[in-house]
């Protein structure tokens, strides 16, 4: 059950919101309730957002967190002045203490995707997913020379969300491609790899985890024997190490920091915003 309902206030899309109060949250052991309000651009729209957090508040007898990324004043006050919830303001905590120490206003961007049709920024990022999606799994070879980077590992080894991951998050054009056993009966990398060697990036897994996953999609297969995925992991890392890949173990690491070693290793620009 969860023991706080969180509320996720914002007259954007509200991911700045959430991921600023999900990584907050992570210090403490507990499940909240998360509730998203996005689009709250009107006074009207958040006197209805003071209506739902007070009722939660009043039913569950505690004090909702509410994590808010407002930018008209006018919204913003009908918060701060009758919301019954705890009230944590990214901008009032952050930008406007910023504005002061730089002597400059900010723009007050309602959310990161603001006027997209004007950002190359969003157009690549767009152009990266569908490079991505058309270069999952080893479905193209073609214009290979255009990727950011080449995922290579095992198959369930986590090569697709993590391609996807680096396309949405960062604009990277990333293709992934599983090694199978004609590979490793080739004792080397898919020919039409070679000559992108130092855009490859190998991902690991332990072959007890490997075994659990595989298990979800084909129970009780050759393709998901504890013994096959030990032979195939052995086979995969080794091919990695005589190709001189970089790669790292999936198995206890997040999207997040598998994405981000890759780019400390491949594409270190990326990670500045």
């Amino acid at each position: 059950m969860h023991t706080r309902t969180v509320f996720f206030v914002s007259d954007g899309t509200g991911i700045t919101a959430e991921t600023f109060g999900n990584a907050v949250l992570a210090q403490f052991e507990m499940k909240p309730r998360h509730v998203r309000l996005p689009f709250t651009d009107t006074v009207d729209k958040a006197h209805q957002a003071v209506r739902q957090i007070n009722h939660t508040a009043e039913i569950e007898g505690v004090r909702p967190i509410v994590f808010t990324t407002l930018a008209n004043m006018d919204v913003l006050g009908v918060i701060e002045t009758g919301c019954k919830g705890m009230l944590l303001d990214m901008f009032g905590t952050f930008v406007r203490p910023l504005e002061i120490e730089l002597a400059m206003k900010s723009n007050h961007r309602i959310g990161r995707f603001s006027d997209v049709s004007k950002s190359k920024a969003y157009n690549d990022r767009i152009a990266a997913i569908d490079f991505s999606l058309q270069h999952d799994d080893g479905q193209s070879h073609r214009d290979l020379e255009g990727a950011d980077v080449i995922l290579v590992g095992v198959s369930r080894s986590g090569k697709t969300p993590t391609s996807l991951y680096l396309a949405m998050q960062h604009g990277l054009k990333a293709a992934n491609y599983p090694l199978i056993p004609e590979d490793f009966d080739r004792r080397q990398l898919p020919p039409a790899l070679s000559p992108h060697r130092k855009k490859i990036f190998g991902l690991t897994i332990q072959p007890e985890r490997l075994s659990e996953i595989r298990n979800e999609r084909r129970p009780d297969s050759r393709y998901a024997s504890l013994e096959n995925c030990r032979h195939e992991v052995s086979e995969a890392e080794a091919m990695m190490r005589r190709a001189g890949i970089r790669w790292l173990s999936t198995t206890t690491k997040s999207i997040e920091e598998i994405a981000t070693t890759i780019l400390q290793e491949l594409r270190p620009e990326r990670l500045v915003y």
